[in-house]
């Protein structure tokens, strides 16, 4: 392949990528990701295992001060990149992880990664190792969890460099339907493509 030619496709590739880009920045993913969270991944947090899975690990932590949260931060994020990761490997073989993966796999590629955090912020179940225990600090967990029982928050569209398809999390509240009361929130990858 010539230069030229070399250089054209290079051109074309970035030109694609910003096009498909500028079409996702009007915010046309929000409608089909609100109703899929909606019509599917309510379903899934009004499962009892996931309620009672959060309901047990809310009470398990109530006691933690926030040096405690990021103290299982600090150690999770070490683990992730360790040969040895007893932490991690806790959450992922949990039951709740068990079922959070069979979600993903049902979906047909459409979601990309599910987990779930409790009253603090802090994963309780998931799919895939995610880069940090506490999400506490982050809009996935503030936007839902703080903001009340139905609240659903969509994210930006991003690139994912690793499937190089375009993704958006959606995140919404997990409600104990004893009580109404918020118990902590889910975030869903969605894989944009395949909306």
């Amino acid at each position: 392949m010539s230069s030229t030619n070399l250089l054209k496709g290079i051109v074309t590739g970035i030109a694609g990528t910003l096009f498909a880009t500028a079409a996702w920045a009007s915010d046309a993913h929000v409608a089909p990701m609100t109703e899929f969270a909606k019509s599917t991944v309510k379903q899934w947090v009004s499962d009892p295992a996931v309620i009672e899975a959060v309901k047990a690990q809310n009470a398990k932590h109530a006691g933690l001060a926030q040096a405690d949260i990021d103290k299982m931060d600090k150690d999770w994020r070490a683990q992730t990149d360790a040969g040895s990761k007893p932490m991690i490997d806790a959450v992922l073989g949990n039951a709740l992880s068990n079922y959070l993966r069979g979600k993903q796999d049902a979906s047909q590629g459409l979601v990309t990664e599910v987990f779930v955090m409790d009253n603090l912020g802090l994963n309780v179940g998931q799919s895939d190792v995610t880069s940090d225990y506490w999400q506490g600090d982050e809009a996935k967990w503030q936007k839902t969890y703080q903001a009340g029982p139905d609240a659903i928050f969509v994210d930006e569209v991003e690139m994912d460099e690793s499937t190089q398809t375009f993704q958006s999390q959606l995140s919404m509240s997990i409600v104990d339907p004893a009580t109404g009361e918020v118990i902590g929130a889910i975030t869903v990858g969605v894989n944009i493509d395949a909306l």
